[in-house]
């Protein structure tokens, strides 16, 4: 009798033992665990990391690290997670986190708009995603990938089409620079290659010429009249004379990027340079920045009038006065210099 009650006891206290390491384990995968109030947290896994990297990352956001680590280490998560950026949201308990974590890798919007240099974009994008500027750049000037894809190293920056992207944070400079490669060619479609063979020109050179467009004209509505002006200069195989060449070519030549140039003067046209479009006619060896989109739609699809020139506006700001002769156009010149020098103008 003496034993069987003493069989009970352990039983009952089996039962309620077992209840208990149920209980801890129920609520340590179910219950609540997260220590914020904010719409989402944000947690980022670098390639690299390590599972303290992880749990340095959640230590702020999670109530118990403790239940975490339990629930990870019996998941596998703890030597099987993946990098990423993932969004966590109140609430979530260690079970909802780690499947989080382990499943759903986010995509972002990577954007960047007209970048001067494969450089400055390497910066903008290297802020958005986990590869730095260094891996970006050594992607973006591989002259193997260079050599396969078409490109060199003067038109490399027109594949580049400035825009908002999808992508993963943990995106490589690699995985970047192939994604760009597969948007430049669905952005070139039948009717866009068409269009270039019309005018005469291949893609990049359409770039470049776009490029020289965007530099000129701040205005979406009268880039389609600038672009007209210069593939009636091609036409006619009169050098395009465009400023931004010639300010592109001074900064290459000197090595100064960030320099601002506000005004091309006579001497600065002599600079023997591929680039300085006074020198050489046609179109430059490639683009001297990044265009918009709608720069290089209005090369394609250009205005068709007669003019030949064109100068700024002063009494319209951002636009410009058209001419077809030379006279008409050094009339309008004057004009313009009369104004850059009233306002001490002088680079």
């Amino acid at each position: 009798m003496y034993l069987r009650k003493i069989l009970v006891v352990i039983a009952v206290l089996g039962i309620l033992i077992g209840g208990f390491f149920v209980y801890r384990i129920y609520n340590a995968i179910f219950s609540p665990n997260t220590a914020f109030n904010n719409e989402k947290a944000y947690v980022l896994i670098p390639s690299d990391a390590g599972y303290e990297d992880i749990r340095e990352q959640l230590l702020p956001l999670l109530k118990d690290m403790g239940s975490f680590d339990m629930v990870a280490r019996k998941k596998g998560y703890a030597d099987n997670f993946k990098a990423g950026r993932y969004a966590l949201r109140p609430g979530m308990n260690n079970n909802e986190i780690i499947n989080t974590l382990r499943s759903a890798n986010q995509a972002i919007n990577v954007t960047f708009n007209n970048q001067e240099t494969l450089e400055k974009l390497a910066g903008r994008i290297s802020k958005q995603i986990e590869a730095d500027s260094t891996e970006l750049i050594t992607a973006f000037k591989d002259p193997q990938f260079l050599g396969e894809s078409g490109f060199n190293e003067d038109t490399s920056l027109a594949m580049y089409l400035p825009n908002s992207y999808q992508l993963f944070w943990n995106t490589s400079g690699e995985e970047f620079r192939d994604r760009m490669l597969k948007e430049y060619g669905k952005f070139w479609n039948e009717d866009r290659k068409k269009k270039a063979a019309e005018i005469g020109l291949d893609e990049t050179e359409v770039i470049s010429l776009a490029a020289i467009v965007h530099e000129e004209s701040k205005k979406i509505d009268e880039r389609p009249r600038v672009a007209g002006v210069y593939l009636n200069r091609l036409k006619k195989n009169i050098p395009l004379q465009a400023d931004p060449t010639v300010i592109f070519a001074l900064k290459k030549h000197f090595g100064t990027q960030d320099t601002i140039i506000k005004r091309v003067l006579y001497k600065d046209l002599e600079l023997d340079s591929p680039y300085n479009t006074y020198k050489n006619a046609g179109v430059p060896p490639g683009p001297i920045s990044m265009p918009d989109i709608s720069a290089i739609d209005a090369v394609l699809n250009a205005e068709k009038h007669e003019y030949l020139f064109f100068v700024a506006d002063i009494s319209n700001f951002g636009y410009h006065k058209f001419a077809k002769t030379n006279a008409q156009h050094n009339a309008n010149k004057r004009q313009y210099i009369r104004w850059l020098d009233a306002q001490k103008i002088r680079r």
